[in-house]
């Protein structure tokens, strides 16, 4: 009944944004502006980094690879959404729709992996001076990312698979911008008993253990810093994680907001889940570069070199 339920639906309708004329030409220019500057952004940094043999460190390599996170985190959705508004269409077929689920998971659990990876990479660097190029060697920041983009997916494809397994009969509006887990378990005809359950024990464990060490990482680091003698010591380490800890406070904030804080099926709820996931898909990968480089000096460094066709692919130069 599932499969024939599963292929006879063709299209969903994703109803997340204003159905206001004057406010779909704003919202159409506004997440345009907000795509570019966020891709722009994003590969701003990740050039900067690969072209300047200054910035060839872990932070920096996992830096990089938050960027390259952020720019298809955001592609997965926001195209789509400028499409809709400009075509005044709201429709995304069933394949399409598994195809954005499965990419959304995958590239936005990467951003929480990889700033959990960061956070560990400065624990190390502060609190463990001496040992930092051994425990942060070029190969354990590769097999890190690696086994970052590998739980990614598989978290990605048991929730898509589970997904895949419902039937959608009849309403088929999802009050959302984009396809998620929750609007779409609302729209299902099916028990959901069992997605609901690995919702909540994956997405629980997939924020909550990576929020975790971050929280005792920053603990032990303020503990060490605040063991450092000199007050300019203290600034420059303090400094050096100042950016991470603000894009965790913005995405972590958010995305606990989004799914492990439920809201009712009132239209108020729905606007603020709308608002929620905007800050998280669309807001805080559009601030990343700038919050890292406008409090990094040596990221600021090397945008500029970047800019006036200045770079350093190795050492000598």
């Amino acid at each position: 009944m599932a499969a024939e339920n599963q292929t006879s639906i063709f299209e969903f309708l994703l109803w997340g944004l204003s159905e206001q004329p004057e406010q779909r030409h704003i919202l159409f220019h506004l997440f345009l502006w907000m795509y570019v500057v966020t891709v722009a952004g994003n590969l701003l940094i990740v050039l900067a980094i690969g072209t300047d043999a200054r910035l060839h460190t872990p932070m920096y390599f996992f830096l990089a690879s938050l960027s390259c996170a952020d720019i298809l985190f955001t592609s997965t959705t926001v195209p789509k959404a400028l499409v809709n508004i400009q075509t005044q269409s709201k429709l995304i077929s069933y394949a399409g729709c598994l195809a954005q689920l499965y990419f959304f998971l995958t590239f936005g659990d990467m951003d929480i992996f990889l700033l959990a990876t960061m956070a560990y990479d400065r624990y190390v660097a502060i609190c463990h001076p001496l040992h930092y190029t051994m425990v942060m060697s070029f190969r354990c920041c590769i097999l890190l990312v690696t086994a970052c983009w590998t739980l990614t997916n598989l978290v990605a494809m048991t929730h898509t698979f589970l997904i895949f397994q419902l039937s959608f009969c009849s309403k088929k509006i999802i009050p959302d911008f984009f396809c998620d887990l929750g609007p779409l378990m609302k729209v299902s005809c099916s028990d959901t008993r069992v997605n609901e359950f690995v919702l909540l024990l994956l997405g629980g464990a997939v924020i909550l253990i990576p929020f975790m060490l971050i929280l005792v990482s920053y603990i032990r680091i303020v503990s060490a810093i605040l063991r450092v003698p000199s007050a300019q010591g203290r600034c420059k380490a303090f400094s050096t994680c100042g950016s991470h800890l603000t894009v965790v406070s913005l995405f972590f904030g958010t995305v606990i907001r989004a799914y492990l804080c439920p809201s009712s099926s009132s239209s108020s709820s729905a606007e603020e889940d709308t608002a929620a996931a905007v800050m998280y898909t669309v807001v805080t990968p559009l601030l990343n570069p700038f919050i890292y480089s406008l409090r990094n000096k040596d990221m600021k460094d090397a945008l500029g070199r970047l800019l006036r066709g200045k770079v350093s692919f190795s050492q000598g130069q």
